[in-house]
């Protein structure tokens, strides 16, 4: 019968870490799907802005309450988790708790883990509430709805549920109370199955056993589907992020040099200029997900739709129909839409007639923003939605002269007059006699 349990349990890890394998190689391929951006400069910045963002949670802590209880559900989580490595080894080769040779270091641990599970419990109520009872502008906006929505409770009815099964293994573990050491919460949970015999209670714990572990697996899994992808992508995400001052953009080589040639007054207009084919971009800006960098996609899937980017927006604040989060979550949702049709199609993209401009955002999102770069700011894990709206807005203007009417007229007027405003060159410095 152990050997049963053992090789059901070891059919049961390799199914789910297979699983989790095969997403993230679909995953991977998905962000590949962008074209290439070099972020290998600078990287000690690089390390720097992953060990204080990500690993740190240094803008986490801006907003103290929120920042605060995700520290805890954050460290909690992970080091609870430590407490996997015994319980794979103890269901691959039959043994329990096989690290409690290690005495009171290991009751230090567990009791250490048992603390940290019931803070977890707290601070994932309060979330609970924050979004349920509360009902935080943030969590209950258009933008968060359906499906979105649900996933936010469902990792918490998760961590609660992962939580609870943790002390309830230790509580009835009763070979594990006898010693008396580490038990600090689930001693005080062993008297609620004072009435049960011992088969009763070891058959608790068993059940609580296999859940605590197959409820983790499914966890593991379920984050590629889920917002909290972010729990594995925020260092990466973290550690590619553009180094380049807020408010500074990417230039198209080609747009560049033209200008500079007609600023150039000792330049020919008439003279053959050489043609760098690779300067000359396919497109000028982004229509669809894999007109954007593989940067940006990995911005899509490490999204934690939190809101605080939406939350200080200040175009969303005065009634805008832009939300940068939905920006994020609309890249996310094309893209693996596009993911899927590779896959239906035996790994070739088969047109569908669809795009992330207008069948996913519009034109009125874009237009919206104010480039203040306030997401940005805001953003826990460095994700810059302003870099997708600036690039779909190039496509509008430089593709398709899709630009706002006010917009064209200021074009015109530099054009024309060399200023955005409607006058004629020879009168621009008449200002001068009017004083």
């Amino acid at each position: 019968m152990m050997y049963i349990d053992n090789i059901l349990f070891a059919i049961i890890l390799l199914a789910g870490i297979g699983f989790f394998a095969k997403n993230v190689k679909k995953l991977s391929r998905n962000i590949k799907l962008g074209h290439d951006v070099d972020r290998s400069d600078n990287p000690s910045a690089r390390w720097n802005n992953m060990a204080m963002v990500a690993l740190g949670q240094s803008k986490m802590v801006k907003r103290p309450i929120a920042g605060f209880l995700h520290i805890i559900v954050y460290v909690g989580f992970i080091i609870i988790n430590l407490e996997v490595l015994e319980i794979i080894i103890d269901g691959l080769f039959g043994t329990h708790r096989v690290f409690s040779g290690m005495g009171s270091f290991y009751g230090f641990l567990i009791g250490s883990f048992e603390i940290l599970a019931v803070l977890v419990l707290a601070a994932v109520l309060v979330f609970w509430a924050r979004r349920n009872i509360l009902k935080l502008q943030r969590f209950a906006s258009s933008d968060l709805k359906g499906a979105p929505k649900k996933d936010a409770d469902t990792i918490l009815y998760f961590e609660i549920v992962l939580m609870s099964l943790f002390l309830i293994m230790n509580a009835t573990d009763l070979s594990f109370q006898a010693l008396n050491s580490g038990n600090i919460i689930s001693k005080h949970i062993n008297p609620w199955f004072a009435s049960l015999d011992i088969v009763q209670v070891e058959m608790i714990e068993r059940i609580a056993w296999w859940l605590h572990i197959i409820g983790i697996l499914i966890f593991l899994n379920y984050l590629y589907y889920s917002k909290h992808l972010h729990i594995l992508l925020a260092f990466p995400n973290t550690y590619f992020a553009d180094l380049n001052a807020k408010g500074k953009f990417d230039n198209v080589a080609s747009v560049t040099k033209e200008v500079k040639l007609m600023m150039d007054p000792n330049a020919d207009p008439f003279a053959a200029q050489p043609v760098d084919e690779n300067a000359v971009p396919a497109k000028f800006g982004a229509s669809d997900v894999t007109d954007l960098n593989w940067v940006q996609l990995l911005n899509a899937y490490t999204c934690t739709e939190c809101g605080r980017c939406t939350s200080s927006c200040p175009a969303n604040q005065t009634g805008k129909k832009l939300s940068p989060r939905k920006i994020m979550m609309d890249t996310r949702d094309r893209l693996e839409e596009v993911g899927k049709n590779i896959d239906a199609n035996k790994g070739v993209f088969v047109p569908d007639g669809k795009s992330l401009l207008n069948d996913y955002i519009t034109t009125e999102e874009l237009w919206a923003c104010t480039s203040c770069n306030a997401c940005v700011e805001e953003c826990p894990v460095n994700i810059s939605p302003l870099s997708i709206i600036m690039d779909m807005r190039r496509y509008l203007v430089m593709e398709q002269s899709a630009a706002p009417q006010s917009l064209n007229a200021m074009m015109t007027n530099i054009e024309n007059n060399g200023a955005p405003w409607q006058y004629n060159q020879m009168d621009r410095l008449n200002w001068k006699d009017e004083n």
